[in-house]
């Protein structure tokens, strides 16, 4: 997969953000509800698309996390089955067990969360 091919596959996922999104960009987005994702990946795109590094972090208007979603090594010691992949839950300290989500399935998250005005 060539760079330019990955990027226009993230400007979709951006493009078809759901309503509820006020502003989405390459690296962030801000909801309705004043809410926050704030999200980085750095890829390998030689063959297919491999995440070496990648975090995805909601928070609530008050700057509280809702989650996080990473594969960060910082959690290896709780032996977590999926390790590295992992989910912080409401705050640093929960983490659990979690797949490796992409930004669309984040985005479909974050919709069935926001709470309209």
């Amino acid at each position: 997969m060539r760079i330019e091919h990955y990027f226009r596959l993230i400007q979709k996922s951006v493009e078809s953000c759901p309503a509820n999104c006020q502003k989405l960009h390459m690296r962030n987005g801000v909801f309705v509800d004043s809410s926050t994702l704030y999200w980085c990946k750095f890829v390998d795109v030689e063959i297919t698309e491999d995440r070496l590094m990648y975090v995805y972090q909601y928070m609530d208007s008050s700057d509280k996390i809702v989650f996080r979603y990473d594969n960060t090594g910082h959690q290896k010691k709780l032996g977590l089955s999926t390790y590295p992949h992992h989910e912080h839950e409401g705050s640093e300290d929960n983490s659990v067990p979690s797949t490796a989500p992409d930004l669309d399935t984040v985005l479909r998250e974050i919709e069935s969360l926001v709470r309209l005005p």
